[in-house]
């Protein structure tokens, strides 16, 4: 019987098959195909009857090794006769010619076939495990120097390494490209560290979550009432708590929702957090409802941004302002604008306060109220810096106040190779005055950073609407600041004369006050459009009419740069997921170069959008762009975000998704000439007012709703918001 050799690593076969399960055994001769992300190979095994054609994941094994393969005989209607791969792992040969094989296959950089056959002519049959037990043995081989043994064995020696951790992964689960990444971050220790510990996969390797975790140390035999992995479902209900919102847990909560995960009694759960709580990991406070459970990290952020914020507001600034009543005079001459007495009270306010909220819905005049601002600390020759959460909303400030405006992250200026913000707070901004515009959707760890980075004398301005829905990270900052009553804030409820001929900008105020939104009653193109429909279907039908051929030839937009959908959920037939899939194929481009990994294709021209931060890359989430180039040689594709290039390498494309359509959460911070918005009943879990309040917003020009009356009278009449938790505005209050 072929023996296994530890160069080839443990063996992949004790995985579960069927009683129809046959075994192979030859050497791989030639692949006739690969897919992009390596998971599926179509191969040629040389058997001792011949030929056969094998498909499947071939794990870690390579052309010219010799391999024993579990499967089942399958016969394709196009391809006939073939062989799918229930596993595999290598074997040693053990005949001298194919042990010579094996060596001059290529696996080993610096064997050929001359040399293959003098080092077994040298060894014999006890070649491989010769070498394999001391590759530095290689240079008894006559003819062999020292400098080519040393890099033979180093070739033998990286490769052994390295298919000992590929396959020691793929054994318990591990898919190859999660391999990979893990061999990059772990390299040699990878196998002794997961075997210690495999949950640190999931805080340290981007991807791997707790549950595909749980899945490799339950193949390893690991007890579920391991403190490990008791921990490890701590930190994963708390960090999916985090993607809710939420800062922390309640003890109650977090006990709950550990158990339902994990499976074992509530004094197990308590212990490992009274551990985790020993060793500072967790933060425990006590609240009116109980005990709130914070991860180190976010306690940190929430106590530290409230005591910045404390000591903003308190610290004098660099220099008084007097008469800004007769510098809002003379804003509004240089304006060609009148104040209504409201904003000039937001106005004067900013001067008088070091940090100042100014909060309204659309048409309100925010816009105006900006532009005075800027007016008058030019006028004071003070340096200002304008930002936003999200490049498109920057832009948009940009245009309006007529002065560079940035994203939060661009003003501060990451720096990867320092693994921080240029600006910090050792290294302050060099402004006088900082205006944040859609102040609403900024989360926690994002002010913290910003505020850490302001001189103490600086005055700080948010700009934004508390009944939009509140930030994707966690917090709910901007209200927590209004709520805490520690600064000054301004609430602006006029609706100005343009606004309020804006159909658009009318139903967004009778949605956040309870009534239904209402079709303009008039002939012609309007801005606001109901087209009704139960089934979501027809729904997903109506929505790639508009955008392919309705809103372009009536109202001359582009479908994709001047249109978007605004889902309320993911899934269904009117979701993300489906539209998307449907709007690429109605948008693709003749000729397009195309490259699909699993269930997901992309194409040239593709609208996608960033869904993490990626500070090297400069990207961040919510940024969309468009693909400008695939290079399937090189396996890399390129987006382009506002004439900005990024390049991602195939196995990075897990950071993009389709944006033809998005969730309204995504939307926060963005604007477009026209959205189109399916609402149907099968979205109740989701629908909320300030749900569709915040979709409405979006658009300038245009907007549709497609869907159910039904649904939208449940969005309207649901205005319980889902509590957040935080004590942002208690420390602030205190």
């Amino acid at each position: 019987m072929a023996r296994q050799l530890t160069i080839l690593g443990p063996t992949v076969l004790n995985q579960a098959v069927s009683a129809d399960t046959n075994m192979i055994k030859g050497s791989l001769e030639r692949l006739k195909f690969t897919s992009e992300d390596g998971e599926f190979s179509v191969a040629m095994l040389q058997t001792e009857s011949g030929e056969v054609t094998v498909v499947g994941n071939l794990m870690a094994t390579k052309v010219g090794e010799h391999v024993e393969v579990k499967g089942r005989w399958h016969t394709d209607n196009r391809f006939g006769k073939q062989f799918r791969i229930d596993a595999i792992k290598s074997v040693a040969p053990t005949s001298l010619a194919g042990i010579e094989r094996y060596l001059q296959s290529g696996l080993i950089e610096g064997i050929g076939k001359v040399l293959a056959e003098r080092i077994v002519s040298h060894f014999g049959a006890e070649t491989l495990e010769i070498i394999d037990a001391d590759p530095t043995r290689i240079r008894e081989v006559p003819g062999i120097g020292k400098k080519r043994a040393t890099s033979i064995a180093d070739a033998w020696g990286e490769q052994r390494l390295i298919r000992n951790v590929m396959v020691f992964l793929q054994s318990h689960g591990v898919t190859p490209a999660y391999a990979a990444r893990i061999w990059k971050a772990y390299g040699t220790e990878a196998i002794e560290l997961i075997r210690q510990n495999p949950y640190r996969v999931a805080a340290e390797i981007r991807g791997i979550g707790f549950k595909s975790a749980d899945s490799i140390a339950r193949s390893m035999g690991l007890d579920r009432d391991s403190p490990h992995r008791i921990a490890a479902g701590i930190r994963y209900v708390l960090d999916r708590a985090q993607t809710e919102g939420h800062c922390y847990l309640e003890a109650e909560d977090l006990r709950g929702r550990s158990i339902a995960l994990l499976g074992v009694e509530a004094k197990q759960i308590d212990d490992v957090i009274g551990m985790l709580r020993t060793s500072q990991e967790l933060i425990v406070e006590s609240i009116d409802e109980g005990m709130a459970v914070y991860p180190k990290q976010m306690w940190t952020i929430e106590t530290d941004l409230a005591a910045q914020l404390r000591a903003l507001s308190a610290t004098p600034r660099r220099f008084q302002i007097r008469s800004v009543e007769h510098r809002i005079d003379d804003a509004e001459t240089s304006m060609g604008v009148e104040l209504a007495d409201q904003q000039r009270q937001a106005v004067q306010a900013v001067f008088d306060h070091k940090i100042s909220v100014i909060t309204g819905g659309p048409g309100t005049g925010k816009t105006t109220i900006i532009n005075a601002i800027v007016n008058i600390a030019k006028q004071l020759k003070q340096r200002i810096a304008l930002a936003a959460p999200t490049g498109r909303a920057a832009k948009r400030l940009s245009e309006a106040a007529e002065m560079s405006a940035s994203t939060i992250h661009r003003l501060l200026e990451f720096n990867p190779h320092a693994g921080g913000f240029t600006y910090n707070r050792e290294n302050s901004l060099t402004v006088d005055l900082v205006i944040v515009d859609e102040a609403s959707m900024v989360d926690l760890r994002l002010m913290n950073w910003l505020v850490s980075a302001m001189p103490a004398d600086a005055g700080l301005v948010l700009v934004g609407d508390i009944d939009q829905l509140p930030s994707v990270g966690a917090g709910n900052v901007l209200r927590d600041i209004i709520d805490s009553g520690a600064v000054n804030v301004t609430r602006l409820e006029f609706v100005f004369r343009q606004g309020s001929e804006s159909t658009i900008v009318t139903n967004a105020h009778r949605i956040n006050h309870g009534d239904l939104p209402v079709d303009p009653d008039r002939d012609g193109l309007v801005d606001f459009y109901t087209i009704k429909t139960n089934d979501p279907e027809v729904a997903a039908d109506r929505v790639q009419q508009l955008i392919e051929d309705r809103i372009p030839n009536a109202f001359g937009m582009d479908p994709l740069n001047d249109v978007q959908v605004l889902s309320p959920m993911h899934k269904g037939a009117a979701g993300t997921a489906a539209l998307n899939r449907r709007l690429q194929e109605a948008m693709r481009k003749d000729g397009a170069i195309a490259y699909k990994r699993g269930d997901n294709q992309w194409i040239e021209g593709d609208k996608v959008m960033q869904i993490r931060n990626n500070y090297d890359r400069g990207v961040f989430n919510g940024d969309i762009g468009q693909i400008h180039r695939i290079d399937r040689m090189n396996k890399k594709l390129t987006v382009n975000f506002d004439d900005q290039l990024v390049s991602y390498a195939f196995n990075d494309l897990d950071e993009l998704v389709l944006a033809y359509a998005i969730t309204i959460h995504k939307s926060q911070g963005s604007e477009y000439p026209a959205v189109v918005i399916p609402i149907l009943n099968q979205h109740y879990v989701m629908l909320q007012r300030n749900l569709l309040y915040t979709a409405i917003t979006r658009a300038r020009k245009l907007v549709i709703l497609v869907g159910s009356p039904q649904a939208i009278s449940m969005a309207v009449r649901n205005n319980e918001s889902v509590k957040r938790n935080s004590r942002l505005a208690a420390r602030l209050a205190s």
